[in-house]
């Protein structure tokens, strides 16, 4: 599987890639359990791909129940290098309109019930997060996305939340008041987990609506999906045109992330821990 470079994370409404020519499934087992369902492997445009639905066929888990550690490592595992995770988000900011895109460029986590790490247990590992998202990648996606006509915004601030419920108005607005542009209930832990995983890792989020803060506007699940069929629609002819834009060769601040990270002596990480992480820090213990 090692000519398999791009993975997609499908999100909300996302659970298939339009004209890829199916290879195989793949039932991949990790140390961190099971990912959230089989990884397809297809082609597009004449480039392998890894495609995995976040939240499983037919949309089974919360977005807490994401096993996002199974799911990144298991893309590693099959040499995965860059990873497009697509997440549905509300707008926090009047010029990002239901049905635009947002590749944002930074990340505020107020998740509270997730593992957000590979390490611990024996091994320290402190990674470099100041830029969450592969700043290559953001700008294959956003360029892409202009060519195609699509309404897309360059940067912006995705905060993360717990969930399932949306938010109430209290914090939707203080959210506001902080400058946030989208929030999300997906992209934390996992982009943190690719940053561990040496994974080039950037999100297109699609605006389905206002969250709550704007009135007469609250979000519901019935306006979500309306404009997510659209949204979707969208976001297919970007991957489908996307992957052709993407070199081989990295030189992002992603590929070496662990290189100065880990703190703890290879001599006091027994081997067992080794063994389970041996994917992630063989280059570097």
């Amino acid at each position: 599987m090692n000519d398999v470079k791009i993975g997609i994370i499908g999100g909300s409404g996302v659970y298939e890639i339009d004209g890829i020519k199916l290879l195989k499934k793949l039932k991949v087992r990790t140390p961190f359990g099971l990912p959230s369902d089989a990884i397809i492997i297809g082609e597009l445009e004449g480039i392998k791909v890894a495609f995995l639905p976040r939240h499983g066929v037919g949309h089974k888990l919360t977005p807490t129940e994401v096993n996002s550690q199974a799911n990144i490592y298991a893309l590693k595992q099959i040499g995965v290098e860059r990873v497009i995770a697509i997440s549905a988000c509300g707008s926090l900011k009047e010029e990002i309109k239901p049905r635009d895109f947002v590749v944002p460029d930074q990340l505020f986590d107020r998740t509270k019930s997730r593992p957000s790490t590979f390490f611990g247990k024996g091994i320290v590992v402190h990674v470099g997060f100041a830029e969450p998202y592969c700043p290559e990648l953001r700008k294959i996606l956003v360029e892409t996305s202009k060519s195609l006509n699509i309404p897309v915004h360059d940067s912006g601030t995705y905060v993360c939340m717990e969930g399932p419920q949306f938010s109430t108005k209290a914090e939707s607005k203080t959210y506001r008041s902080l400058g946030f542009s989208i929030i999300g209930m997906t992209n934390l832990p996992e982009a943190k987990l690719a940053r561990e995983a040496e994974l080039c890792f950037a999100t297109v989020g699609l605006a389905t609506d206002y969250d709550v803060w704007k009135e007469g506007e609250e979000v519901s699940v019935g306006k979500v999906i309306e404009n997510l069929n659209i949204l979707t629609s969208n976001v297919k002819k970007l991957i489908k045109n996307v992957v052709g834009r993407i070199s081989n060769e990295r030189k992002c601040i992603c590929k070496d992330a662990l290189k100065y990270a880990v703190l703890t002596s290879p001599k006091a990480i027994n081997k067992k821990t080794k063994q389970r992480l041996k994917l992630l820090i063989k280059k570097y213990v």
